[in-house]
């Protein structure tokens, strides 16, 4: 491939996978080390698929938390709103949902910060929300809601 057209069809350097090399000699060799995280066990970048059970975990468990009270009748739209409940603050305040807990995975922020904020877990909730932020992610494992927030999905244990 010529010069001219890999430097704009290839993409940003962001994208490439881990081990690749852009030519500049910034490759990466693993998910966060950009990031200054570990390659793996506690504090290393949380995998796609336990992140996709967790966020199933919540679903279910918000669908359940909206039956109680729409008993015998269907959750619908309130299951949704019990999501949205559960997910922000859980964020916010302690920095995991049920489902992460379970699942060993915690929301933290990039800068540092103990807490990740109500303003920072509803951005997030609302980017999940709306599906093609959460599944579009970069070389960190990073999606689109966690980019957006200053924020990172990591493993506890």
């Amino acid at each position: 491939m010529s010069k001219w057209t890999g430097s704009w069809l290839s993409g940003p350097r962001s994208v490439l996978e881990p081990g690749a090399d852009s030519g500049d000699g910034t490759g990466q060799r693993f998910k966060g080390e950009r990031l200054g995280l570990p390659e793996s066990g506690p504090g290393s970048i949380a995998s796609s698929g336990r992140r996709a059970f967790a966020i199933l975990t919540d679903f279910l468990l918000a669908a359940g938390v909206a039956g109680l009270f729409t008993y015998p009748d269907l959750p619908r739209n309130w299951s949704l709103l019990a999501w949205f409940a559960i997910t922000i603050v859980a964020v916010s305040f302690f920095g995991f949902t049920p489902g992460h807990a379970i699942f060993g995975l915690r929301v933290a922020r990039l800068d540092g910060a103990p807490a990740v904020g109500i303003p920072r877990a509803a951005l997030r909730t609302g980017l999940i929300f709306l599906v093609i932020p959460a599944v579009i992610w970069d070389a960190d494992g990073r999606c689109l809601h966690d980019k957006a927030s200053n924020t990172v999905v990591i493993r506890v244990r």
